[in-house]
């Protein structure tokens, strides 16, 4: 464990103070401490998580996690609020249905078990997006960071929409976000609700559904 940190340097507290420092030690506390947050969410679960156990898987006093995150609530939506607030978009493959399926896979990379973390990026032993939709119903700090998250994802794929009308794919007036959650809901259906076995082939299958499905004028 490092040095413990002098809180009397943080005058401020909770997750929208910890979003408005972005550099020096701040940034670097930051990242020590939704790594942690992540770790121990997929290791032990929503009920072992606590504000002294991610301090110390840290390496940061408590005293300032305490002072700047509150509570465990806190820092699950921070560490939602950390993983929207990136340059992400989706792919441009040059067809719907294509785009969608890019967009689906990276779906099923994020939901399959020991699949990439949506809120990192990275693969793991366990599953991070996973864990974080269980823990938002038993956090409501977690649960509101989480529906921005979720918002802003679908907000930034509405150009897949978007393009699809310029290269004359579909006709002006498709609902964006009706296309894009019947694009991805049979990946939440399968994999989180029904726990089915991983089946490559879904990101594409659920893609083509949509596409067939927005092609016939469903979504205007």
């Amino acid at each position: 464990m490092t040095s413990p940190e002098n809180a009397s340097d943080l005058p401020e507290s909770g997750p929208e103070a910890a979003r408005r420092r972005t550099g020096g030690r701040s940034a670097r506390v930051r990242t020590q401490v939704v790594e942690a947050v992540g770790t121990l969410l997929v290791e032990s679960g929503y009920d072992a998580l606590t504000v002294d156990a991610v301090a110390e898987r840290a390496g940061v006093h408590r005293t300032t996690v305490y002072r700047r995150w509150r509570d465990v609530g806190g820092l699950l939506a921070d560490v939602l609020d950390a993983a929207a607030d990136d340059g992400w978009r989706p792919a441009d493959t040059g067809s719907l249905e294509d785009d969608l399926t890019a967009l689906n896979q990276e779906v099923y990379e994020a939901l399959r078990p020991g699949g990439a973390d949506a809120a990192n990026g990275s693969g793991s032993g366990g599953n991070l997006t996973t864990a974080l939709i269980a823990a938002s119903f038993r956090s409501a700090q977690a649960a509101g960071a989480l529906t921005r998250f979720w918002e802003g994802r679908y907000a930034r794929s509405a150009q897949v929409a978007d393009r699809a009308v310029e290269r004359g794919e579909l006709r002006t007036g498709v609902d964006a976000r009706a296309l894009l959650v019947t694009a991805t809901a049979p990946l939440y259906q399968e994999l989180l609700l029904l726990r089915s076995a991983p089946d490559p082939e879904l990101p594409r299958r659920a893609a083509r559904a949509a596409r067939a499905a927005a092609g016939a004028g469903v979504f205007h």
